[in-house]
């Protein structure tokens, strides 16, 4: 499947779950229609009812489909109240900085080593 396709694909399927919303509330409406009249037939009653949570069931797992897509692909895209984008660019800056700092004392070590190794020769031949 190509990535190019993946959100089409999505899309299609938000359309199709919408298109279910609609029959599950046209289901839910033929439910109470037939029980305001008279003399209600407790089998078209009970058989809008039933395609009515049939369609309501699968409504809601699709829906929870995406909803467990989206949280899975946002997870590095900070939202409104989140403070995850913050927190992540903070202890990535403190790795920087911490990782700045040993290699400036490498640095400083290796100086003073290069220091103490040329004042060393000419102490060794102001003393004879």
């Amino acid at each position: 499947m190509a990535n190019s396709s993946m959100p089409i694909e999505r899309l299609q399927a938000l359309d199709n779950v919408e298109k279910e919303i609609a029959s599950c509330i046209q289901s839910a409406g033929q439910a109470l229609t037939e029980l305001s009249k008279d003399k209600a037939s407790m089998k078209q009653v009970e058989s809008h009812t039933s395609q009515f949570l049939k369609t309501l069931n699968h409504v809601e797992g699709e829906l929870s489909k995406h909803i467990n897509y989206l949280t899975q692909v946002s997870t590095g895209q900070p939202h409104e109240g989140s403070a995850y984008g913050s927190v992540k660019m903070y202890k990535t800056a403190r790795h920087r900085l911490e990782h700045t700092c040993s290699r400036l004392q490498d640095l400083e070590n290796l100086k003073n080593r290069a220091l103490a190794s040329t004042v060393r020769p000419a102490s060794a031949q102001n003393n004879p």
